[in-house]
């Protein structure tokens, strides 16, 4: 029963609900009451705390068949629409809710709230702009192969961008392609400014151009790149084994302890890394194939290539 004359007994706040043990008696065996919202201590029948939240939903599942059928959330928050996903859409099939067929006129009115709800979503110029960029965003993900939290990233970055007023004097495909290149530089997941340029129809020149603005401007700090990042790039463009990637990377961290790597561009070493772990597996590839994978010259893996075999000989040798 109920102690009223006991200040402790009904208690609504936080700190009663979080309590672990009874103020009474010290027990620890405590028992949630859901028909009367309360919890009692199972030791001297102490209402430790009434009138509580059930911040669960109103109704029961016992399988989860049951819970995947009556859930109502909707799809996850996302940055890359310009909506961020909460706005409602209206469904294209000419059905009610119990599925059947609308009327001509109902047809006719469906159609009208449709167009409507189509030009309410995409209001201003604002959002217009992010509408069209974020849909570039993916096109340009889309082409690259790129994961999910590098496209979910670079919408991030445009949104930004678009905050501080960026974009303005410069092309959305110029922007959006910088983006998408700084969020890859941000995730380490090596792509050179040529796939993107190329990716995206795009000068290089813009597209680094607008790189260097937005790494300005919005004061990102920008890892730099490592060739150990292109190894398994190269490895899986060429279809090497992985034994082979394996000693590239062996490769570049005793060049790394040498200092052989400073000053030299990340793609070139990886590339003459790349080559020399194939001559050494038997697993031969020609300089022309990793140059063309790599996009450099045959003369940039040809000096890498000889820096490193004069400083790593004994290795070779083995």
């Amino acid at each position: 029963m109920e102690d009223k004359g006991n200040p402790t007994a009904v208690t609504a706040s936080t700190h009663s609900i979080k309590a672990q043990k009874c103020p009474e008696c010290g027990s620890e065996r405590l028992i949630r009451d859901y028909e009367t919202a309360e919890i009692v201590c199972m030791g001297c029948g102490i209402v430790i705390a009434a009138k509580l939240q059930d911040k669960g939903p109103e109704w029961r599942a016992f399988n989860d068949e049951q819970r995947a059928k009556r859930t109502r959330v909707g799809a996850p928050l996302t940055y890359t629409i310009h909506d961020k996903g909460l706005s409602t859409m209206i469904d294209w099939h000419d059905r009610d809710v119990y599925g059947k067929r609308l009327s001509p006129g109902q047809k006719a009115q469906v159609y009208r709230l449709r167009k409507w709800q189509r030009r309410i979503r995409v209001s201003d110029a604002t959002e217009r702009n992010l509408a069209f960029a974020l849909s570039e965003i993916s096109k340009i993900a889309n082409a690259l192969s790129l994961p999910r939290n590098i496209l979910e990233t670079a919408s991030v970055i445009y949104r930004k961008a678009v905050k501080e007023r960026l974009i303005r004097g410069r092309s959305i495909q110029g922007v959006t392609a910088a983006a998408i290149y700084v969020a890859c530089r941000q995730c380490s997941l090596p792509r050179t400014l040529e796939e993107i340029a190329q990716a995206s129809h795009i000068n290089k020149k813009e597209v680094g151009r607008s790189y260097r603005f937005l790494v300005r401007e919005l004061d990102y700090f920008i890892p730099p790149l490592k060739p150990s990042q292109y190894i398994t790039k190269f490895s899986n463009q060429l279809t090497m084994q992985g034994k082979v990637e394996e000693i590239a990377h062996k490769i570049l961290t005793t060049a790394r302890e040498l200092r052989l790597t400073s000053g030299r561009g990340p793609t070139g070493i990886a590339a003459a890394a790349s080559y020399i772990a194939s001559v050494l597996t038997g697993e031969r590839k020609t300089q022309r194939e990793i140059a063309e994978i790599a996009q450099v010259t045959e003369v940039t893996i040809r000096n890498r290539y000889k820096e490193l075999v004069e400083r790593l000989s004994f290795i070779l040798s083995l």
